[in-house]
């Protein structure tokens, strides 16, 4: 029986763990058109990633800015399958409905129970199934969309796809399967960004914006897309994704000798072509200053949720050694955070 990353045991098959059609290593930086990009940011994730068949988008929290795309032509593909990164989006649709509380606990086991803090940090399948079957499709599809799923992320940005969202369940799990591995769900990795700025801001959904000229570039103000009235959902989600980079599957991302805080949530599962390993991320915890995203994909199980957050915590570690968050408002220019788009 499959597994996530956290080695909790699906009720449902998954695709073949043994996938051919995906190389785990790449070049991934061919063909990438960077030279608008973040230059400490953009090499650092480079570095980070390494051999790896895989992307990294890195975010401004407090604008939606670009600040660097590796592996643009991955980056801008139709998407994947979010797995377990669909868990944060679940959680927030969940508390709001009323169906738990920070203090709730669900069983996952024969005599086993999980509050949502636990269930995040190693990503418990059963928890999160749970949620789906009590809310229903139709309430986990209005959140979903509400957090840009099945939507374009970005604004002015010609390359990116909107992904998929379906329109009834999913023939194979249903409802369940759907809130723990996003079975029928197709996410881009802007989204999966867009979402994680929502999540680190205290819910303004801004439109990303990629500025690729200087004219763009010298010109740039936020857009906000909407602003989601999620703030006071938003601890309980943000203290099971620190839970998961202090001691659950991000674990890796974890930057002992930096003063920013990371939080995240790791993503393992398989489509009909290869593994998929995600890792969506944001630093600070109290004044974010940076969202990554890091997707892998491949055909061993190298490619998995944990190592992404190990990718992460490379960036992490390298934009501290090179003191970024302390200067990285004095590279950029200044923007106002709420500009209303047009």
């Amino acid at each position: 029986m499959p597994m996530d990353a956290a080695g909790s045991r699906s009720s449902h098959r998954s695709a073949p763990s043994r996938v051919r059609g995906v190389p785990t290593f790449a070049d991934s930086t061919k063909d990438d058109a960077s030279q608008y990009d973040d230059p400490v940011v953009r090499q650092a994730a480079v570095d980070a990633l390494g051999r790896y068949n895989g992307a990294v988008v890195a975010v401004d929290p407090n604008s939606g800015r670009v600040l660097t795309v590796v592996n643009q032509k991955l980056a801008f593909s139709s998407g994947y399958i979010p797995c377990s990164t669909i868990k944060p989006a679940i959680a927030l649709a969940a508390l709001e409905e009323n169906v738990i509380s920070r203090d709730t606990m669900i069983r996952v086991g024969r005599r086993k129970y999980m509050s949502l803090t636990e269930a995040m940090a190693h990503s418990n399948n059963q928890f999160f199934e749970e949620l789906g079957r009590r809310m229903g499709f139709d309430t986990v599809s209005r959140y979903a969309r509400l957090l840009g799923l099945g939507e374009l992320a970005g604004f002015n940005i010609p390359e990116e796809q909107p992904g998929t969202f379906p329109m009834e369940p999913p023939e194979r799990g249903g409802v369940a399967r759907m809130s723990s591995f996003g079975e029928g769900i197709r996410i881009t990795p802007l989204q999966m960004a867009a979402l994680g700025v929502a999540v680190a801001n205290g819910g303004i959904l801004y439109y990303l914006q990629y500025p690729r000229t200087n004219d763009d570039r010298g010109s740039f103000a936020a857009r906000i897309k909407r602003q989601l009235d999620i703030g006071t959902l938003l601890p309980e989600v943000r203290e099971g994704m620190l839970a998961a980079v202090l001691y659950g599957t991000g674990k890796t991302s974890y930057d002992t000798g930096g003063d920013e805080t990371p939080l995240g949530k790791t993503g393992t599962c398989s489509d009909n072509q290869s593994r998929v390993g995600w890792f969506m991320t944001y630093a600070d915890e109290t004044r974010p200053k940076i969202v990554l995203v890091v997707l892998l994909r491949g055909n061993t199980r190298r490619v998995k949720g944990p190592t992404a957050a190990t990718v992460a915590g490379r960036i992490y570690r390298r934009l501290r050694e090179q003191n970024y968050f302390a200067t990285a408002q004095l590279r950029r220019s200044s923007v106002s955070a709420f500009n209303v788009p047009n």
